[in-house]
């Protein structure tokens, strides 16, 4: 497998024998090379094709040559002929999608992502990125052939196509980064347009919704923990994953401190309500709320779901989905007069500007705020009028 990186003094020192010869290329210089052998030894190299045939010439060895000193005796040696140059340049080998996306990235980029993004990232490479360009070296896949795949994918999943498109996009850049390519075929490519989520409920949903969650327990009892976790998530703004994993350690007097939800660390903020709805479940192991078959694990996101695709329907409000309980939330705070900022730091944003997207008022709510305000105006030019009329000197018969 190919190995590239930006050369230098310490990372040099630090390269370990294998059980073969491998070299690792320079990408601030093409052409050269640090060559380590099985013994240890190392030394490096400059690759020479001016005379028809490609072959490796030693610079010296080292740990007696320090980095800018090989860099300049390489440029030194490939710039007598500015057609060697170039020679070496095309002729230097970049790695396919696959190895490179099984190297570099997946260590450097992949391995640090949140599980849950990790596991998004692995289904886009291994359902789509890899069978679309697997086998192709990176220098070689052209803005065409991405446009010409994400039109493909945008015909039956737009939305989805989006999303692979951004894991496509980091994964080309980060190529860039180790000099493979010089510009990402994957950047400016216009998204699909995705729905604008603006949907929370009005009052009378939130009457039927809690009516059919009271129903749905006295039908049938097991289905109590479920349905908790949907009050929770009404009275606090949490993401459906933050209270479903939710473990007892985390549970606070008065707050929840995560220990790791989608944007870190964070704490939540309990009111009465919530308080009251963690206290009755009982401690059968570290989760809040178990999976019935199996204490130690949390309750199963199809399990929960299956309750909420229920409840909704029987509401009559089956276009909300869970996550729009979030934004119900954040829209009744705004509704009582809360700051944003304040929103922001309930839902756990970092940004105020996050927060916009889900602070929404309800139609109905403005429609009412223009009525008053209306009303105030007209009860001012009435009263205006009236004390002018009165003021008006009486006409002479």
């Amino acid at each position: 497998m190919l190995r590239r990186m930006r050369l230098s003094d310490r990372n040099v020192a630090r390269l370990r024998a294998g059980s073969s010869e491998y070299t690792v290329w320079d990408t601030k210089v093409t052409g050269l090379g640090v060559r380590v052998r099985p013994s240890g030894h190392r030394s490096f190299i400059v690759l020479d094709t001016r005379n028809g045939s490609s072959r490796r010439r030693s610079l010296g060895l080292a740990n007696l040559l320090r980095v800018d000193d090989a860099r300049m005796k390489c440029r030194d040696l490939l710039l007598r002929d500015e057609e060697a140059v170039h020679e070496i340049s095309r002729t230097a080998p970049v790695p396919l999608f696959r190895d490179f996306v099984d190297g570099p990235w997946r260590t450097e980029c992949l391995a640090r992502l949140k599980p849950s993004t990790r596991r998004g990232a692995t289904g886009a490479l291994n359902n789509h990125l890899l069978p679309a360009f697997g086998a192709v070296p990176l220098d070689r896949i052209r803005r065409r052939d991405v446009n010409q795949w994400f039109d493909r994918y945008s015909a039956t999943a737009p939305g989805g196509a989006n999303r692979v498109l951004d894991v496509l996009c980091q994964i080309m850049n980060h190529a860039k980064n180790h000099g493979h390519i010089d510009s990402s075929p994957a950047s400016g490519i216009r998204r699909n347009p995705g729905r604008k989520f603006e949907r929370f409920l009005s009052r009378e949903e939130m009457v039927r919704l809690h009516v059919e969650l009271d129903r749905a327990v006295a039908e049938r009892p097991s289905r109590a923990s479920r349905v908790d976790i949907i009050r929770l998530l009404c009275c606090t703004g949490c993401r459906h994953g933050e209270i479903r994993t939710l473990k007892w350690q985390e549970v606070g007097t008065d707050m929840l401190n995560l220990g790791d939800s989608k944007t870190g660390p964070r704490t939540v903020y309990l009111n009465s309500r919530a308080r009251a709805l963690i206290e009755r479940q009982p401690r059968s192991g570290p989760y809040v709320f178990p999976c019935p078959v199996g204490p130690m694990r949390p309750m199963a996101e199809s399990s929960s779901l299956r309750v909420w695709y229920l409840v909704r329907r029987r509401a009559g409000i089956e276009d909300v989905r869970l996550h729009d309980l979030r934004h119900n939330f954040a829209s009744q705070a705004v509704m009582q007069g809360i700051p944003l900022p304040t929103v922001a730091k309930l839902l756990g944003h970092r940004q105020v500007s996050m927060t916009l997207r889900y602070a929404h008022v309800a139609d109905r709510e403005v429609e009412a705020a223009a009525e008053r305000i209306g009303d105030a105006i007209s009860a001012l030019c009435i009263g205006e009028a009236c004390r002018g009329h009165a003021q008006a000197p009486a006409e002479k018969p």
